[in-house]
């Protein structure tokens, strides 16, 4: 097997709050507790918990956007927290986000051409006529049309602004994709249309993702691979068959035992 394109090394996270007294020492909130994992290229981990768990935590961690108290995140052997700025900013073109909110992510007043545009802009390695070819694909490979590039957001249903926020992730091909709850926000009916287009551009361009979720089906159904997080700790890891249907944790065994089920009809005598 190929080496990991991600690995995660002892994560820890720790935040100080206010004083709630003026002599007594601040509290401490332990987000994160030595959480590690590694995932290979073109494999996807699903990161599963309650919320306040960490998820989202840990999301940001591996997205540089926040820095450890302690550990590594390594992104195809690199420290990613320990890279100069210059370098960090040419090192995000491997690893993008989909954010939870498809219109919360995408700016009202932009149309979708910049929109999409704007992780290659922020590189500056492209030119323009470039960026308007690679914006075009990027769109085309998320089923939408070119001619859709000069209309903004809220011209677009839920489940095709995520499409949009799904291309713009793709913009910079990218080796790693964090999805933090990407379905969420959408009705039922088009969360496995998106879900299903995550899994055809992961067949297509070879794409590595980091899914974060409290929904353990969207997990099952787009993972090869999941970790259950329980206060800023993994407690159990392994495929979903396994996790899901023959559970080792008891937190492990609340998760799957709190997913709804639809009580079978009554026959009548």
């Amino acid at each position: 097997m190929s080496a990991p394109l991600l690995q995660v090394e002892q994560l820890v996270r720790d935040y100080t709050l206010p004083r709630a007294r003026l002599f007594s020492p601040p509290p401490v909130v332990h987000a994160l507790a030595g959480v590690s994992f590694q995932v290979h290229p073109g494999r996807s981990l699903g990161i599963v918990g309650e919320s306040g768990s960490g998820k989202s935590t840990l999301a940001r961690l591996v997205m540089a956007l926040d820095r450890p108290t302690a550990g590594r995140v390594l992104l195809d052997g690199r420290d990613l927290h320990a890279l100069p700025a210059r370098a960090l900013r040419q090192a995000r073109r491997d690893f993008q986000m989909v954010f939870q909110d498809p219109y919360g992510s995408l700016d009202p007043r932009q149309t979708i051409d910049r929109i999409v545009a704007e992780p290659l802009a922020a590189q500056g390695d492209a030119t323009a006529s470039q960026r308007r070819a690679r914006v075009a694909e990027a769109i085309e490979s998320v089923g939408l049309r070119a001619s859709d590039l000069r209309k903004y957001p809220h011209e677009f249903s839920g489940g095709q602004r995520q499409r949009i926020a799904i291309a713009r992730a793709l913009i910079t091909r990218p080796r790693l994709i964090v999805a933090d709850e990407p379905v969420s926000a959408l009705d039922v009916s088009v969360q496995a249309q998106v879900l299903n287009l995550m899994q055809d551009v992961q067949a297509r361009f070879g794409v590595t993702y980091v899914l974060i979720s409290h929904d353990l089906a969207v997990v099952q159904h787009l993972c090869d691979e999941v970790a259950v997080l329980q206060q800023g700790r993994i407690v159990e890891q392994g495929p979903p068959a396994r996790l899901f249907h023959a559970p080792e944790h008891p937190y492990t065994r609340a998760l799957v035992a709190s997913v709804p089920r639809i009580a079978s009809p009554a026959v009548a005598g």
